[in-house]
């Protein structure tokens, strides 16, 4: 690892400015212990195992699916590749489909396998506002079936799910990467790769929970 620059690809976590997922427990930070009154600083967190930018791991949908902590590191650290469709969402459409990946993967594109794919819809402006919970950018799930066909294990977006929370498709994408045994990278940011549209090194390593479903990560990348 030689990075000429990290990238920070986590939305900081402050409870003045979040988004959460609805229905998952609040995001607190509170100090305990102080160093006038105890000689040290001490904060106790609450938070949910999906708050912030997290992972899935696929025990958040199935029963006997791994936890995050039996998650390889080795699957959460390589070489990643940048899909950006911010140009589709600014014309308004919503659902990413098959159609709008489908070149990506081409034979012609390139024989490297694509283990990390990102999807750069620019929906990380929102972050900490209303807009951010409401009309997002999501994949249906024949486009899901195809990334995991073509060998996608780690699919990671921008945005509180890659599904359409509030529509008629439920969460086709979770069944269908978590029930393959893969992952996703849910809320990232991904404002400092708004000129990136290519091959980037990424590491997203999550706290090693056991037993959890999921769990908050300091997403990075680097340029090698």
């Amino acid at each position: 690892m030689n990075p000429k620059k990290l990238i920070d690809l986590s939305h900081k976590l402050d409870p003045s400015n979040i988004s959460i997922y609805p229905g998952d427990p609040i995001y607190t930070c509170t100090q305990t212990s102080t160093i006038p009154k105890d000689g040290y600083s001490v904060h106790t967190f609450s938070l949910g195992s999906h708050t912030g930018t997290h992972v899935d791991a696929p025990s958040h949908w199935f029963e006997h699916g791994k936890t995050i902590d039996q998650i390889g590191l080795d699957m959460l650290v390589g070489r990643a590749w940048v899909i950006d469709l911010r140009e589709i969402v600014e014309r308004g459409e919503r659902k990413i489909t098959w159609d709008h990946l489908s070149s990506f993967f081409a034979p012609e594109s390139e024989s490297e396998m694509k283990k990390i794919v990102v999807i750069q819809t620019g929906w990380s402006r929102y972050w900490g506002k209303p807009d951010y919970l409401q009309h997002y950018p999501f994949l249906c799930r024949h486009a899901a079936q195809e990334l995991v066909q073509c060998g996608v294990e780690v699919l990671a977006v921008d945005t509180l799910s890659p599904d359409e929370i509030d529509g008629p498709g439920g969460y086709g994408v979770h069944e269908v990467f978590l029930g393959a045994g893969k992952v996703l990278v849910e809320n990232l940011n991904l404002s400092e790769l708004e000129s990136i549209d290519g091959k980037v090194t990424v590491s997203f390593i999550p706290l090693s929970l056991a037993g959890s479903d999921g769990a908050p990560v300091r997403a990075f990348a680097w340029f090698e």
